[in-house]
């Protein structure tokens, strides 16, 4: 008899377990998902045509408020837990209680999930969300792109539309975007890729997503979402961990396991975070994992215009995710705005709209910012009556996306930008470096050719 299987999810890591240990398995019989951290993706099922054998309905996406109503009614034997970025503590009070419905609780391993590629990988990850993994990422593509290589990045996946849609979605230009109908956190996560003019993919079967991505690439570079384990075998695996939120590297799942694994650790944000803090993050890594080489690194801000905001009546936005489940209470827009001398940052939790609302609802830690949530139309909409509807002289976003291509702002704006700036040795380019002359065939990497210099007029 197949066993009865529940997956817990958030739209991610679920299905790709899914896909690579449950799907066309005799010795399973999935009954359903369950949805938690993202808005609406509940309700919803995941398809005939990714499912495979057995599943002429598809599988049905269930609320995880249902789970142990779930368990009972269709006799469920395992609960697999399949997200990620919550403490352990959250995950042993699921297990007790799943334990205590009759199943057995279940957490899959890295190697029967990842996936190997036909070309060198680097991965990036973290141990929370939001201790600047995008910035990582951004310095790893330049780095080979300098090397004369053709990099192509795979995001983890962020389905939270039509799944049959989503299989396997490529990002090369803008149009991409509106092609596929992306959501304000799937912009924030693309767009800085396509800037670089790099090629980016993501979706929901990631086997397909790794054999066309490696058609066209010299070298995969991993964008880990979460704290979330890469999807692929990597050549290279570096780590984010965040001094605001010492400790942290040890107490959530999976970040405390990218610990354990990871090549290179980069402790992000020292040039704002207290000394001791850093210093507390850099013991606990080399306790956990004595063989990984420690970058340090800044983000420092950059505000093209920032002297408009001295004296200024600011609101603060800030991504989305960082504030939800990532659990901080301000990021690089209130820094932005306190360097440079705003007035007054305005706590902009009267203003909140419908499903901004309900994020504070649920997330009650958010701090005085607005989260640049837009998971779907209905919260796009929210989202910018929420801004419009404060009472100040000028918005300060620190979204990675220019987010006026997204809603109608009636008040000035600023973007706040963010790069990673390595303090001393070794630098992000000098680790990267090193791995090309290790993993890339020889004549993979071409000579860099320099432009001409303009001649000035006489």
């Amino acid at each position: 008899m197949a066993i009865k299987t529940i997956i817990m999810g958030a739209a991610g890591r679920d299905f790709h377990n899914f896909n690579l240990v449950y799907r066309n398995n005799p010795a399973y019989e999935v009954v359903a998902f369950t949805a938690t951290q993202i808005p609406d993706i509940e309700g919803r099922v995941y398809p005939k045509e990714l499912a495979g054998k057995g599943y002429p309905k598809g599988i049905p996406i269930e609320p995880e408020e249902k789970l142990i109503d779930l368990i009972k009614k269709h006799k469920v034997e395992e609960v697999v837990f399949s997200y990620s970025d919550v403490p352990h503590e959250y995950i042993m009070h699921h297990a007790s209680k799943i334990i205590a419905a009759g199943a057995s609780f279940k957490m899959l391993g890295f190697e029967p999930t990842a996936i190997k590629c036909s070309k060198p990988v680097i991965s990036i990850c973290a141990v929370r969300t939001g201790c600047g993994k995008s910035q990582t990422t951004r310095a790893v593509v330049k780095a080979l792109k300098a090397q004369g290589l053709k990099v192509v990045s795979i995001r983890h996946p962020m389905p939270y539309g039509d799944l049959k849609k989503q299989i396997c979605q490529r990002f090369a230009d803008y149009k991409d975007l509106d092609k596929h109908k992306c959501t304000i956190e799937e912009r924030e996560e693309y767009e800085p890729h396509i800037d670089m003019g790099a090629v980016i993919y993501s979706g929901v079967d990631y086997e397909e997503i790794g054999k066309q991505a490696s058609a066209e690439a010299d070298v995969i570079v991993w964008d880990g979402g979460n704290n979330d384990l890469p999807f692929f075998q990597a050549d290279l695996k570096i780590v984010v961990a965040d001094p605001h939120r010492p400790g942290h590297e040890a107490a959530y799942h999976p970040g405390e396991a990218n610990i354990y694994t990871a090549d290179v650790v980069v402790i992000n944000k020292i040039d704002s975070a207290y000394p001791e803090d850093v210093n507390y993050v850099r013991e606990n890594v080399m306790a956990m994992n004595p063989d990984a080489i420690i970058i340090d690194a800044a983000s420092p801000i950059f505000v093209d215009g920032g002297q408009k905001i001295k004296g200024k009546k600011v609101v603060v936005i800030e991504d989305g995710p960082t504030l939800t489940h990532g659990e901080m209470t301000i990021g690089a827009g209130i820094v932005a705005a306190q360097k440079y001398g705003a007035g007054e940052i305005i706590d902009p939790k009267p203003y909140f709209k419908g499903t901004i609302l309900k994020a504070l609802e649920k997330y009650p830690h958010i701090g005085d910012l607005i989260p640049a949530l837009g998971y779907g139309k209905k919260q796009v909409a929210d989202l910018e009556a929420t801004i419009n509807a404060c009472k100040c002289d000028m918005v300060v976003s620190a979204t990675p996306i220019d987010i006026t291509k997204v809603v109608k702002v009636k008040k000035p704006i600023l973007r706040v930008g963010y790069e990673l700036q390595e303090i001393g040795n070794p630098s992000v380019a000098e680790i990267v470096a090193d791995f090309v002359k290790k993993n890339v065939k020889k004549g993979a990497a071409k000579k860099v050719a320099k432009k001409p210099a303009k001649k000035g007029k006489k």
